[in-house]
């Protein structure tokens, strides 16, 4: 996993090429930009650092709001910034104090002063600081005046992959399409978790399985229904589908997330996991008696296992 590492305790290191953004889900749209930093960085021998910030900056800039859910916590963010060649994630604590630092501030300060900076990499459409003022022409002249470069990722790089945050979130929570959710992401929707004690109703109709709870209380839950998933324990992956909901046939309140690993009877309660979704089978619904409920379940699991084969 690239290295997480909190503002405060980040190592200066001048030779870094970075690059800033909340980038939640690294998706698509965002991967240009993680290249760019990645080659960059390999070709002059520099640390990568990606810059991100927690919360989501939308959480304390409009407190009125609900508040944004997750595609990425702070751990899965890293994991796939490793994946693609990063070396570091930068957390910045936002908070209102942190919000009224104008661009300025924020490159000298904290880019250039406490993180190290000899590239900056910046997307062609990027604004960024106290009411967004700061701009690529900002950083290329502070870049001038401190002898860094700067690189402006364009839109003809980005190209056809330009994706939003706010579709990937629809696709998910909205309509449980994981199919169109890894087109944008280029990857499967993953969920980290832990497993904790359910009440092994499964398990006495031939269909154990391990509730979990995710490590984030705003990420994003796919739609309720049943999904095809692969399960990380302890760093082997496993197969398996996975029910999101209330669990009507027992007149439930509360929404839950149970996996059904196929061959699998190890005890892995208390365990951290993370599950990637693969394809949706159907809808939660209600069932008439025990007996429905399995056959129905026995089809889902052929369905699922059609679906990990396909992937």
């Amino acid at each position: 996993m690239a290295e997480l590492v909190f503002l405060e305790e980040v190592e200066h290191i001048s030779n870094t090429v970075v690059t800033v953004g909340t980038f939640d889900g690294v998706h698509a749209g965002h991967r240009a930009i993680m290249d760019t930093v990645a080659e960059k960085a390999e070709a002059r021998g520099a640390r990568s650092a990606i810059v991100t910030f927690d919360p989501h900056p939308r959480d304390i800039i409009n407190p009125g709001e609900a508040g944004i859910k997750l595609l990425t916590t702070l751990q899965e963010r890293a994991e796939i910034l490793d994946e693609l060649g990063i070396d570091t994630m930068v957390v910045i604590p936002f908070d209102r104090d942190f919000s009224l630092l104008s661009s300025e501030e924020f490159v000298r300060d904290i880019i250039y002063e406490k993180i190290g900076v000899s590239e900056f990499v910046i997307g062609y459409d990027h604004q960024f600081g106290r009411n967004r003022e700061g701009t690529i022409e900002t950083i290329e002249r502070i870049g001038e005046e401190l002898d860094f470069d700067t690189y402006v990722v364009s839109k003809r790089e980005v190209g056809a992959k330009t994706v939003s945050s706010t579709a990937i979130r629809n696709a998910i929570s909205e309509e449980g399409d994981m199919e169109q959710a890894a087109r944008f992401l280029q990857r499967p929707y993953r969920l980290n978790g832990m497993v904790v004690h359910g009440d092994k109703r499964g398990k006495k109709i031939g269909f154990p399985t391990a509730n979990i709870k995710p490590e984030h209380p705003k990420k994003i839950i796919p739609k309720n229904g049943v999904y095809a998933v692969k399960v990380r324990i302890n760093g082997d992956w496993y197969e398996g589908m996975m029910n999101i909901g209330v669990r009507p046939t027992f007149d439930g309140q509360k929404q839950t997330l149970e996996v059904h690993l196929f061959d699998f009877d190890a005890d892995i309660y208390g365990k951290e996991v993370q599950v990637r979704f693969l394809g949706r089978i159907r809808d939660e619904k209600k069932f008439n008696g025990r007996d429905e409920l399995v056959n129905q379940l026995e089809n889902d699991q052929k369905k699922a296992k059609q679906i990990l084969v396909e992937h």
